[in-house]
């Protein structure tokens, strides 16, 4: 493959971020040396972008959404939720240190500016994407989700606005997340007695 054909080669993918294993399958290179000096290069020249090791993309890093680049990182089915969208959708009042993902590995990370965190959730609840749709090419849970997330991390979690207990015993059910029954019968007991 020509020099020029190779990032007209990376260019055609609707992916803009790369780890360095996908570079070598797209440019069909199967030397380490030949790869990794070829895609030195690129990034001297500044037509790839180096975002983390063996980590690349054809936009400058700051250009790009970072929960795109943290999903991409974790280098496997993840989606955004917990803290992060509980911030976004007004659940949390303070925002959060990181960007949380849920995955089947735990881990903390930094890249840029930027922190992550994942943590670990059972196959068979992770790749139920009851409440999980695509934003911007990042799977992201909605509120009931995240809140149904924490609650099965932490069943005891304060929320600082009122979640619709209804909705969230729901989501439990289609998930198949433990129930929490004492969060919504406490609920609705503050309802009946103000």
């Amino acid at each position: 493959m020509k020099s020029g054909d190779k990032i007209i080669a990376l260019a055609q993918f609707p992916e803009k971020i790369f780890h360095t294993g996908d570079i070598a399958n797209i440019w069909l290179i199967r030397n380490k040396n030949t790869l990794y000096t070829t895609i030195r290069r690129y990034v001297e020249k500044g037509v790839l972008h180096r975002i983390y090791k063996g980590y690349y993309s054809l936009l400058p890093p700051e250009k790009i959404d970072p929960r795109l680049i943290g999903v991409k990182a974790l280098h496997q089915y993840a989606y955004v939720s917990l803290e992060t969208v509980l911030f976004d959708e007004g659940y949390m009042s303070r925002p959060p240190a990181y960007i949380s993902f849920i995955s089947s590995k735990s881990a903390r990370f930094r890249i840029g500016k930027n922190r992550f965190r994942s943590r670990k959730m059972r196959d068979r609840y992770l790749f139920n994407d009851c409440g999980v749709t695509a934003i911007n090419g990042v799977r992201t849970a909605s509120a009931e989700r995240a809140i149904a997330d924490m609650l099965y991390y932490s069943p005891l979690y304060h929320f600082d606005k009122t979640p619709d207990w209804k909705k969230i015993k729901e989501m439990q059910k289609k998930t198949g997340y433990p129930l929490t029954p004492k969060r919504y019968d406490s609920a609705a007991a503050r309802r009946r007695n103000p």
